[in-house]
């Protein structure tokens, strides 16, 4: 994403929880760990991460469940909207918060820079780009495990 200073806004389905993220975004991505596939339903979630700082809720307080330990994962309790991941990087140590694209208003906005969790994948899924894919989270120097995709097999 570069540089640029933007406004997200986004909620819920029915509305009730509303969110806006002001500031440059920290990347955007693609996600197959099987932690965000249960939480989403669906086999590749995309987001878009702020630190919390940038991020102010409004509407309904959103809910949140934790899914392991330092991770929080938030949703709309009257619609049960999946929201966002939520806890600490390893990089800055700071709290960020990844909204799911589709709960923001203009997705087409953010375009995804690369996959993480990449080995978690489920083989028959894969999207036709050419980013580069990280078994890990791709911080710390990581080195792709590849660009584009691998077929039906995981890599690794």
């Amino acid at each position: 994403m570069g540089e640029e200073l933007v406004t997200l806004t986004g909620g819920c389905m029915c509305g009730a929880v509303r969110f806006e993220a002001t500031g440059t975004p920290l990347g955007v991505g693609h996600c197959h760990c099987e932690s965000c596939r249960h939480h989403t339903g669906a086999p590749v979630v995309t987001y878009v991460g702020f630190t919390a700082d940038q991020v102010v809720f409004s509407g309904q307080e959103r809910s949140i469940y934790t899914s392991s330990p330092g991770v929080a994962r938030a949703f709309c309790n009257s619609c049960g909207t999946s929201l966002t991941w939520e806890g600490i990087t390893r990089v800055s140590g700071g709290k960020i918060i990844e909204f799911h694209i589709s709960t923001i208003d203009n997705p087409d906005r953010f375009v995804p820079e690369d996959h993480t969790r990449y080995g978690e994948r489920i083989a028959w899924f894969d999207v036709a780009d050419n980013l580069p894919r990280y078994l890990g989270v791709g911080a710390d120097g990581e080195e792709p495990c590849c660009h584009g995709s691998v077929g039906n097999k995981k890599p690794g």
